[in-house]
């Protein structure tokens, strides 16, 4: 499971800016930002990692089977 940026500035209350540019500086352990030869960035944020560093936990989403 990924944690989005969206999801992480939601609980963090940052903007998610913040979060995409503390990614791309390594100055947020819970993530990585990895850039593309387009110049574009693609993110992964680790929801445990993410847990044990804000110390916010993250709501695991539950399959629908209906």
């Amino acid at each position: 499971m990924n944690l989005t940026i969206k999801e992480a500035s939601r609980l963090m209350h940052k903007s998610e800016q913040f979060i995409r540019i503390g990614l791309q500086r390594n100055l947020l352990p819970f993530g990585k930002a990895i850039k593309n030869n387009g110049g574009k960035y693609s993110y992964y944020i680790s929801p445990k990692l993410f847990e044990e560093y804000t110390g916010i936990k993250v709501q695991k989403k539950s399959k629908d089977t209906h």
